[in-house]
């Protein structure tokens, strides 16, 4: 089975507030089985515009990573990023 991943890249306002999100969606990644290959570092703009904060996660499934964002753990946590950030996420289906 093909597996899923959330691709993330934000640019943060507020790092405090944005602290607590990332904590909370740790915790709503971790009870979905998600796995981080990528949380911030460094990054390089090859083509088009870049954001300062890059994330990948894996999940075993594009179902499960599906049910990991629209989960009630994740979207309290991502309640606690309003305001704090701009992002822009994808779901892919992957090998």
């Amino acid at each position: 089975m093909p597996k899923g991943y959330v691709i993330a890249r934000v640019d943060i306002h507020d790092r405090e507030a944005y602290a607590r999100y990332a904590e909370a969606a740790s915790r709503a990644i971790a009870a979905h089985g998600g796995r981080p290959l990528a949380r911030g570092g460094r990054y390089e703009a090859l083509e088009g515009n870049a954001r300062a904060r890059n994330v990948v996660l894996e999940f075993d499934s594009y179902d499960a990573a599906r049910a990991y964002y629209h989960s009630a753990e994740y979207q309290a946590a991502k309640a606690l990023r309003e305001g704090a950030a701009d992002m822009e996420m994808v779901l892919v289906e992957g090998a």
